[in-house]
């Protein structure tokens, strides 16, 4: 095997999307999936590799110091890509110190292991940490994040975040760990966890169930299909400058509302319904703290460096979302039950 690349929180959704691409892509790389499985992760998201002779997976948590310091000297992975992250802001605001343990500790558990692996020989390794646009706050009606942008998180999940980039690059400072850094927009596709927008909606139209909009709906966000940052992540890993910053986006950017009537109007077109049937869902609600106002990336270092640009059209991601979700409404209702109801009825209730 040419290469041994571990990537965590591989049983997610954009984690399960780059494991897809790195098995199926490198059959000389030996991938391993580290994942938790908590409420997010889930193995039938990699049903179709998880026999593939490069393929493993391994549970575990990666708070746990003495379990990754055993794994990275046993299994010596030669690089890491790190997306294993509590990511959803509502949560964030109800227990920010999961976030805290999971995104901030979690990640120095990591740099610490492959430093005490490497530090004698950094050739050929690679530390790839994927975060996320809302490390740089919140947009007025103008203007775009680049990669110089400096940081402002309003929410505890983007302050976590935040702090985890930084522990990544104050590590390639001091031990000369070689790291890369991406990121990226909304991601919206097949296997996203429906506690975020697109999935939400899409479940809760099919079961006519009221469709949350916070405020006005009038926050704007930029949307970027998960199999383009998936590419992305794999352009970055193999010819990203080391010690770099890259931002991944879709230069895709949409009203929450006029998002929620784009997909009412794709539902109802799918399920046979009525013009405007799904529509009627539409509840707004008491606005969430610290609500950013708008995010947009400009992604032209990506493109000029790497020549990587999105390929799908919001419509047609949206569209082919959509028929994902209503042809596998078996794995919707296996990951919506339990604590997810709970969650739900709490947050949304």
């Amino acid at each position: 095997m040419s290469k041994k690349v571990l990537i965590t929180g591989g049983a997610g959704f954009i984690g399960s999307h780059v494991i897809r691409l790195f098995v199926n892509t490198y059959p000389d790389y030996q991938i391993i999936n580290l994942d938790n499985l908590t409420y997010a992760g889930n193995l039938l998201n990699l049903k179709d590799v998880e026999n593939k002779n490069n393929y493993r997976f391994i549970k575990g948590d990666i708070t746990d110091v003495t379990f990754i310091e055993e794994l990275f000297q046993s299994e010596r992975p030669d690089s890491i890509i790190h997306l294993a992250a509590e990511s959803h802001v509502d949560r964030s605001i109800a227990n920010p110190l999961a976030f805290a343990q999971t995104n901030i500790i979690g990640t120095i558990v990591l740099l610490n292991a492959f430093k005490n692996l490497w530090s004698e020989n950094w050739d050929e390794k690679l530390f790839y940490h994927v975060s996320t646009d809302e490390v740089y706050g919140s947009l007025g009606s103008e203007g775009l994040f680049v990669e110089s942008t400096s940081y402002s998180p309003n929410s505890p999940y983007s302050a976590s975040k935040a702090s985890s980039d930084h522990f990544v690059r104050a590590y390639g400072e001091t031990y000369n760990l070689p790291y890369v850094i991406s990121n990226c927009s909304n991601n919206y596709g097949p296997y996203q966890f429906p506690e975020k927008l697109i999935p939400l909606f899409i479940n809760n139209i099919i079961q006519q169930k009221p469709l949350p909009v916070y405020g006005d709906g009038n926050f704007i966000r930029d949307w970027l299909y998960v199999l383009d940052h998936a590419i992305a992540i794999e352009m970055i890993f193999h010819h990203g400058k080391k010690q770099e910053t890259y931002n991944i986006g879709g230069f895709n950017e949409w009203k929450n509302i006029d998002l929620v009537q784009l997909l009412c109007k794709q539902m109802d077109i799918k399920l046979n319904r009525s013009p405007g049937n799904s529509e009627q869902l539409i509840t707004y609600i008491k606005d969430r703290p610290g609500h950013d106002l708008r995010y947009a990336i400009d992604a032209t270092k990506i493109n000029l460096e790497l020549g990587w640009s999105p390929s799908v059209t919001f419509e047609d991601g949206l569209s082919n979302t959509i028929d994902w979700y209503l042809k596998h409404e078996d794995w919707l209702h296996k990951v919506t039950s339990g604590d997810y109801l709970n969650f739900y009825a709490k947050q949304y209730h």
